[in-house]
């Protein structure tokens, strides 16, 4: 989407189309005329380095798609974009481990944009114990490739229709967002694997449901999990504005009992 032959008002112009805005639309929550916007979208107007950081904040444009625009505009990036081995970024990095090893006996993992992981807590590994097709394991580990490939976790899971429908349309959104032709190449090859449907039929929704679940095979029972994503606030930085923690909680008891035994048992193995 972004090149660097594009100028920044046709950015701004097909971000604008991506969020379904138009011109009077934009402009209003600007607050700036629509004929000064219609003259930046042409080309006949120069944004200033403000307007294009404005237009970007109007249109909840990500980090790393600013700095494109301010690009194009001619100005300099205004975000950094750090490794996450960066030692400023140590901080931050530290709050995550912190955040997945409190989450245990329950499983979580953070992974970057494109879903590769990054770290995982300890309740995470017992539940890969299975998985056929050894090249998923190696990094970088695609979290999302992991779970939909018929070689990965999907064999285990029991709702995969479900979930699978869940995890797609919520990288549909994300592609939606940022426009990302990796994610968007992803979405395709996910797309390919066995969908889990019975007949073609669509799933139905449980009507006393408020969550999807994820409900996993492991060993002789089923293990039922809701998730929650957490990202970090207000970040100034591409790369940690791009980071995500998808804690799984589980969605009833005997989860919890079967959680809490294992994590008990990985413990006496390593003492």
């Amino acid at each position: 989407m972004t090149t660097a032959q594009s100028s920044a008002g046709s950015l701004i112009r097909e971000w604008r189309t991506r969020r379904r805005m138009s011109q009077l639309d934009l402009a209003m929550e600007a607050e700036i005329s629509q004929r000064h916007l219609s003259f930046v979208e042409s080309g006949r107007a120069a944004p200033s380095r403000d307007m294009v950081l404005h237009l970007a904040e109007q249109l909840s444009i990500p980090l790393r798609q600013r700095n494109q625009l301010l690009l194009a505009a001619g100005f300099a990036p205004s975000f950094s974009e750090r490794s996450l081995t960066d030692t400023t970024l140590a901080p931050a990095m530290a709050a995550v481990e912190t955040v997945l090893r409190g989450h245990e006996p329950f499983p979580a993992l953070a992974v970057d944009r494109h879903w590769n992981l990054v770290s995982a807590n300890a309740a995470v590994g017992p539940l890969l114990a299975d998985i056929s097709e050894a090249s998923l394991l190696k990094p970088p580990v695609n979290v999302l490739r992991l779970s939909l490939h018929p070689g990965g976790v999907a064999p285990r899971i029991v709702n995969l229709a479900e979930w699978r429908a869940h995890l797609l349309e919520r990288l549909k959104h994300q592609n939606d967002a940022s426009g990302d032709p990796v994610l968007i190449e992803l979405e395709r090859e996910l797309r390919s694997y066995p969908s889990g449907l019975k007949g073609g039929r669509p799933v139905p929704v449980e009507p006393d449901g408020i969550v999807h679940p994820l409900r996993l095979a492991h060993g002789d029972q089923v293990l039922s999990f809701i998730s929650t994503i957490t990202v970090f606030g207000t970040p100034l930085d591409v790369t940690l504005s791009e980071l995500a923690i998808e804690s799984f909680f589980p969605a009833d008891e005997p989860t919890r009992t079967v959680l809490v035994r294992m994590a008990k048992e990985q413990a006496a193995k390593v003492s």
